[in-house]
């Protein structure tokens, strides 16, 4: 049988959508080495947002990267695709094989500690594929995630643990929101890295 059969493994959401968490896809120590290159690899800076008019920029670094040099926007704020490391090829495939998808770019972020957040949204920009799957994988910090559904405001939370995969997809973005919230408990960094499909 497939470990990862999607027909065995089970969907966090109730409906509107599709949520599958893979779990512990990558061991301890492989998950610590990916890690460690990450965040010394890859070209991180703070990311900024454009708010009521208001230019912020965050103490969360963010990271783009792309089959091509993809523009991507998001907070009123565009950014431009870097060719791929061979890190994020490796997890890339990684992610491809796992979810039977293929993607074309990834926004990575890196939160320092539980004081760096990230606000309820979903991740339905225009120039991202409709319906797509997005795959999330997690390095570091164990952190709690939790999807609001936009009419009910239903929730459902998750721990993502290092080395984890999550996949969203179907109408998930279009009916659920999802955030990362604030904790005081988490001391350490997490790397997060959402392969998606821009559309070309």
């Amino acid at each position: 049988m497939d470990l990862f059969n999607q027909e065995v493994l089970s969907n966090l959401l109730p409906h509107d959508g599709t949520v599958i968490y893979y779990g512990k896809v990558i061991n301890q120590t492989a998950a610590l080495t990916y890690f460690d290159v990450l965040f010394n690899k890859i070209e991180w800076k703070n990311d900024e947002a454009v708010i009521f008019g208001k230019h912020m920029i965050t103490k969360r670094k963010v990271a783009w990267y792309g089959d091509k040099n993809y523009a991507y926007t998001y907070s009123n704020i565009t950014k431009e695709a870097l060719p791929w490391t061979t890190t994020l090829l490796e997890l890339k495939q990684l992610a491809e094989k796992i979810t039977e998808t293929t993607y074309n770019s990834c926004l990575l972020n890196l939160y320092h500690d539980g004081d760096e957040s990230m606000a309820w949204h979903s991740d339905d920009e225009k120039t991202l594929a409709r319906h797509q799957s997005i795959a999330s994988f997690s390095f570091g910090a164990e952190r709690k995630f939790s999807f609001k559904h936009k009419t009910t405001q239903q929730k459902v939370s998750l721990i993502l643990e290092n080395g984890s995969l999550l996949e969203m997809k179907d109408e998930t973005q279009e009916n659920w929101w999802h955030r990362l919230p604030k904790t005081k408990l988490v001391k350490t960094p997490r790397i997060n890295l959402t392969f998606r499909t821009i559309m070309t």
